[in-house]
């Protein structure tokens, strides 16, 4: 979905005047259509959840009636699994290792991946604070896989990500998908459910896969329920 200045205005809760100062200041993703702005779901998303922007409840709302058949991060975490004690000293070689761990289908190419991944890290960070990032691909791009999946990775040693709060990152989120939409879907869900106080702290604690799964279904039913 492109969303005008009156849209994202509304998703963040702030005035048209205050998101035309981001765009003069080039601090807010903003793409120039004729005489308009228009800006990314996904990206905004991205940018307000670094920022801890709050927003509006309908950032969360489907714009389809096949929600239904959008899984849930709960779903797509038990796809992905958890994985710790993941190496890497730098971005590089974290992406790396975490794309080495990912359970994807053999035709996958890996290495692809891991471009697309880091050439998104590049563009700018996909850490959020609090020691977590999010690496997924700018675009969202559709891969030989039936599901999303979320991969849960504690690192072995904190990494510098580039976060806005300076903190090095250590608990990573990779979120891959077949669809753009289910991709936009669990984006959006994923930045709510890491709002969870008890959840971040069973992260920082690296907990058991129940625990953490638990805390984030408890999170996931938090979120508000699409409007028809």
């Amino acid at each position: 979905m492109q969303l005008s200045v009156r849209d994202t205005a509304r998703l963040l809760n702030v005035t048209e005047k205050t998101v035309y100062r981001w765009i003069k200041l080039q601090t807010i993703p903003a793409y120039r259509v004729g005489d308009q702005y228009r800006f990314s779901r996904a990206e905004l998303l991205e940018w307000a959840t670094a920022r801890r922007i709050p927003l509006a409840p309908e950032i969360f709302q489907e714009d389809h009636d096949a929600s239904a058949e959008l899984p849930s991060v709960s779903l797509a975490l038990k796809a992905g699994g958890l994985a710790y004690r993941v190496g890497g000293r730098d971005r590089a070689e974290v992406l790396r290792a975490v794309v080495d761990v990912l359970h994807v289908p053999d035709e996958v190419d890996r290495n692809f991946l891991y471009q697309v991944l880091l050439a998104r890290e590049l563009l700018g960070t996909t850490a959020i604070g609090d020691g977590i990032a999010i690496p997924h691909v700018r675009n969202p791009i559709v891969l030989q896989i039936v599901r999303p999946q979320i991969t849960l990775c504690f690192l072995d040693h904190p990494v510098d990500f580039g976060a806005l709060d300076g903190q090095p990152v250590s608990i990573l989120f990779t979120l891959i998908s077949p669809t753009v939409r289910a991709h936009l879907h669990l984006l959006s869900h994923l930045a709510h459910v890491l709002q969870h106080p008890g959840l971040r702290q069973a992260l920082r604690a690296q907990g058991s896969r129940e625990e953490i799964l638990a805390l984030v279904a408890a999170a996931e039913a938090g979120i508000p329920p699409r409007v028809a």
